[in-house]
């Protein structure tokens, strides 16, 4: 064969590659708009039987001499594509999302600013059982010039005969503690009920782990004029996690933090597996502060610290761990809960560990 009659052929293979690349574009938008009709109809993007028909039709067709076998891997692969890019801009649309808005929230808990380069804290207990047992921790928290107390007036728990919390009474507890020490008051609520019942106590409104996709209430946590601290579900993938704040701010609500408080894997070493690749994403693909609770996903009290550090390095926005005054007669979570000289040499720590690395 000549030069010339080579060259020919590749320009050929050249004026082709360039149709097909116009026609999968076309091809693309086309599947765009039907992305489109099917969001407004509540219907999902990807067809499977629609994909399959598709399929038969172009095995049906084919003459050669590309083999049926690599039409469909090569079709396949141009669908997939198609998706790909509607998911991405489903996910780029999103008003939690960083493409939609790339500076940084910060969120305002009673003058504290989150997500402004400086780890914030939020200690307590896991459960608010008394006013002394509160007011304990509350008091040492306040000696480290922290600004925000947990506690839980609401305690979902796994079986329903451990200790559900004091309700109402709780609240008025940490109300009464807020109003003694100045310090901001972060509780779960449970129930869109609650929520109402709860505004007048608490500073942050926490949506925890089991009602993650608890859709009504993070409507309702949507439409509260308070922040809004949301937890990971057990199970929940990072996309789950990331609409489900979608929830919140499309109700109007942008005072959002996330808070990774690991998820639920075959390891039995930790109470939970601390997912801390989590954190980048996530302030990666919004711009919400992201948390970290160290008490829920380790269930140790001995990486309380160790992960704790691993949080503020890989960039978190703020952690939180329980304090009790004496853990061993906790009514909930015993096991994992620091004790007042366990919470000042872990805090102590981690500010000469921050102080080390600059971290401010």
């Amino acid at each position: 064969m000549r030069q010339n009659d080579l060259d020919e052929l590749r320009g050929q293979v050249d004026e082709l590659n360039t149709k097909i690349l116009d026609l999968i574009n076309e091809r693309t938008s086309v599947v765009q708009e039907i992305g489109k009709v099917k969001e407004k109809q509540g219907v999902n993007r990807y067809d499977p039987i629609r994909e399959r028909e598709m399929l038969n039709a172009l095995v049906q067709s084919n003459e050669g001499p590309i083999p049926n076998g690599i039409v469909e891997q090569i079709f396949k692969g141009i669908f997939m594509s198609a998706l790909e890019i509607q998911e991405d801009e489903q996910r780029n649309a999103l008003l939690v999302s960083r493409k939609r808005k790339p500076e940084d929230t910060i969120v305002d808990v009673n003058g504290e600013k989150i997500g402004n380069g400086t780890p914030s804290f939020v200690f307590g207990p896991c459960a608010v059982e008394s006013y002394e047992q509160v007011l304990a921790v509350a008091e040492s928290i306040k000696s480290k010039g922290l600004t925000m107390l947990r506690g839980g007036a609401y305690k979902p728990r796994t079986s329903p005969y451990d200790f559900q919390g004091l309700g109402l009474e709780g609240l008025k507890i940490l109300k009464r503690v807020s109003n003694e020490t100045g310090l901001s008051i972060v509780t779960e609520i449970i129930t869109p009920a609650h929520l109402e019942e709860a505004l007048e106590y608490i500073d942050v409104i926490q949506i925890g782990a089991r009602n993650m996709q608890n859709f009504e209430l993070l409507k309702e946590a949507g439409m509260a004029n308070k922040p809004v601290l949301l937890k990971r579900g057990l199970a929940a993938t990072i996309d789950e996690f990331i609409n489900a704040a979608e929830y919140i701010i499309s109700k109007g609500n942008s005072q959002i933090m996330l808070c990774e408080r690991g998820i639920r894997t075959y390891e039995r070493a930790t109470r939970n597996t601390l997912d801390i690749s989590a954190v980048p994403i996530l302030k990666q693909e919004t711009h919400l502060p992201v948390f970290v609770d160290v008490t829920h996903s380790t269930g140790r009290k001995d990486l309380l610290l160790p992960t704790a550090k691993a949080a503020i390095a890989v960039g978190a926005d703020g952690v939180m761990a329980e304090v009790h005054p004496d853990p061993a007669v906790a009514l909930s979570d015993a096991a994992q809960q620091m004790d007042i000289k366990q919470f000042d040499e872990f805090y102590e720590e981690l500010q000469r560990f921050m102080n080390t690395h600059q971290i401010v």
